[in-house]
């Protein structure tokens, strides 16, 4: 399983990575998007776990970027903010397959991008 995780908070994003490392995960860990879009450009990812309000770039941008390049990525959006509280975040990104909150302990975030890592039924069987 390969993850990007693009959080402008370089101590959460590494406590995030630890925990997705033990799970064997190969991650790549960027703070801004335009760091996002660039490793989106050069490598491929089954999950990315993008902040919603990064420092630098736009966390939109970086995911329509992945569903044009990557539509088989999983994002996993985390914030420390009420925008899309109401769910409308999925209208937004088409692979956007959880909204969750930063404050979400890592342990659970790694269950969470392990789950969404996994190979689909139909494309395990190719």
């Amino acid at each position: 399983m390969h993850v990007l995780i693009a959080q402008s908070d370089i101590n959460l994003g590494r406590l995030w990575k630890q925990h997705l490392e033990r799970l064997r995960a190969q991650v790549t860990l960027v703070q801004t998007g335009e760091l996002a879009i660039s490793a989106l450009e050069d490598q491929v990812f089954d999950v990315i776990v993008l902040d919603l309000v990064l420092q630098e770039g736009g966390a939109l941008a970086v995911a329509d970027v992945a569903s044009y390049r990557q539509p088989k990525a999983n994002v996993v959006f985390v914030t420390n903010t009420s925008f899309f509280s109401d769910g409308s975040i999925f209208n937004h990104s088409p692979n956007a397959r959880a909204f969750i909150e930063s404050t979400t302990s890592p342990t659970d975030l790694a269950a969470i991008v392990e789950h969404y890592g996994q190979p689909s039924p139909e494309n395990a069987a190719h």
